[in-house]
């Protein structure tokens, strides 16, 4: 049961941090196409590893997390605002280089 839930939760995640992923500022991000591809969340729902894929553009994907990583704050708040959790999970960005793989 608790897996279902957990599915579930990093599902709402993943869409919920798309649209927020359009509002944020940081130039780095704002200037780059970026794609949340996964979201996975710790059992107790403490940290959440975010996977992100980003097109080829400006800024190359370690720019990119570290403009991520400066927005987490903004976007941990907004997450909260549009999810109904007791806790909000810690956001952690990994690149997810599974689209230059294939």
């Amino acid at each position: 049961m608790a897996s279902y839930r957990q599915s579930r939760i990093e599902e709402e995640m993943a869409k919920s941090l798309s649209d927020i992923l359009r509002t944020v500022k940081d130039y780095r991000v704002a200037d780059s196409f970026i794609s949340i591809t996964r979201v996975t969340v710790a059992p107790d729902l403490s940290e959440a590893r975010v996977f992100f894929s980003a097109m080829a553009g400006k800024y190359d994907s370690k720019e990119i997390r570290k403009g991520l990583t400066s927005a987490s704050g903004y976007m941990r708040t907004a997450l909260a605002k549009s999810m109904n959790l007791r806790q909000t999970p810690k956001l952690n960005f990994v690149y997810d280089d599974s689209m230059e793989q294939g």
